[in-house]
């Protein structure tokens, strides 16, 4: 890593979390940074000469305050969250540097999934019918409570209902359950969940960074197949919705308080224009969202997110590093998340059409570990990603769908 130049007037900042393009980032920015991670970092940050300080995000303990008392020390201003594990850490450690105890409280929200959809209720924000389940007699009720409402006749295919761990990230432990049998299949360890309506709508995810309680710059991402692709900006199509959009963003910042930072909140679209709420990280996206915004914008959007936290942060910085929202990008850029589609797989043999196409530039697969493809319970974890890039938007969203035919391991 270079020496870096960081600006006196401007804030510390705490990364927490290990993400080699935060660190990248940050290292290539005018801001001094400490990275709290893992001690597993450790040998690499020495390496790189990385200011870093360990620290294990695993259990929030009596000693937690302690990594709180050892930053402020250090002079750090503000702590980033980079994953869904440090959400709450963010907000122990910034209601002690900022003396603001609300920012734990808030953080709480933003990390578990029920209590999170509560807050929207009340802030006057549509989300489904949602419960949470203790066990596996809960799931078949609300199963049940949910098709009665929706009023099936016996013999009609159920809704379908969906389960969720109240505090991983993402798809993690996502579950779509249909019959009373399916129930079954739900192993006792992953109880409580949260157990949520179906909205058949279009989900779509946004990214806000925010300065002073307003949104600095807002992204709308288009998935093609939820946990498969996305692409940024989105097609005209959801574009058209951009206003209703921005003022649901500015619904929920007003409803959990939100000053400053970055939100990544997910949302249905019904065919009736109706806006749901589905849930709202305080962290970056997955799918590497971030690395396809820098592609289509051409700004960091990890240096955007110390710009939205730190509390020295003016609004002529703010204003002279977002582009304008669409009309800037360069192109569109995509990416999928490739899953073995064979039971057996013996090599990684990227498709000739994929390879070949004008729109793809490159992956982050690798060759297989083991022959047997484990069995995806759930929503499982990509085996990599494919990226792409290119000027039309439709172009993209059906070559981002057709990649779901193609096997990338044979």
């Amino acid at each position: 890593m270079s020496e870096q130049k960081y600006n006196p007037e401007k804030g510390y900042i705490a990364l927490l979390g290990w993400s080699l393009n935060a660190v990248e980032a940050a290292d290539k920015f005018d801001r001094r940074y400490v990275v709290v991670a893992p001690d597993w970092a450790e040998a690499y940050c020495e390496e790189h000469d990385i200011p870093y300080v360990p620290w294990n995000f695993e259990r929030l303990n009596d000693r937690s305050v302690e990594i709180a008392q050892t930053l402020k020390e250090m002079g750090v201003d503000v702590a980033i969250p980079l994953f869904e594990e440090t959400v709450e850490w963010a907000g122990a450690i910034n209601s002690v540097l900022m003396d603001k105890p609300r920012l734990f409280g808030q953080a709480m929200l933003l990390r578990d999934k029920a209590l999170m959809k509560r807050r929207a209720q009340l802030g006057g924000i549509r989300v489904g019918i949602f419960e949470e389940a203790h066990d596996k007699g809960d799931v078949i009720r609300f199963l049940k409570r949910v098709n009665q409402t929706l009023l099936k006749l016996d013999g009609d295919p159920n809704d379908p209902i969906h389960l969720k761990a109240f505090d991983k990230a993402g798809c993690l432990g996502h579950r779509v359950i249909r019959t009373p049998d399916e129930v079954d299949t739900i192993p006792e360890e992953e109880f409580p969940v949260l157990m949520e309506s179906h909205l058949d709508g279009w989900e779509f995810a946004v990214e806000a960074w925010i300065h002073n309680g307003k949104i600095a710059f807002l992204n709308i991402s288009e998935y093609v197949t939820l946990g498969y692709s996305v692409f940024v900006p989105a097609t005209p199509d959801l574009e058209k919705y951009r206003d209703q959009i921005r003022g649901e963003i500015e619904k929920l910042i007003k409803t959990f308080d939100i000053e400053f930072g970055f939100i990544h909140p997910e949302y249905f679209v019904t065919s009736d224009r109706t806006m749901y709420f589905g849930e709202v990280a305080y962290r970056p996206p997955g799918f590497k969202v971030f690395e396809l915004l820098e592609r289509a914008y051409g700004f960091n959007a990890y240096q955007g997110m110390i710009l939205a936290f730190d509390p020295k942060t003016t609004e002529e910085e703010i204003k002279a590093f977002f582009p304008k929202e669409v009309v800037d990008a360069k192109g569109y850029a995509g990416c999928f998340g490739v899953y073995p589609r064979r039971r057996v797989v013996s090599k990684l043999e990227i498709p000739e059409e994929t390879e070949n196409h004008e729109y793809f530039e490159s992956h982050e697969l690798t060759a297989p570990l083991e022959e047997t493809v484990t069995k995806r319970t759930a929503f499982g974890t990509h085996w990599g990603l494919v990226y792409f890039f290119g000027e039309d938007p439709y172009v993209m969203r059906d070559l981002l769908k057709h990649q779901e035919d193609l096997d990338f391991y044979v």
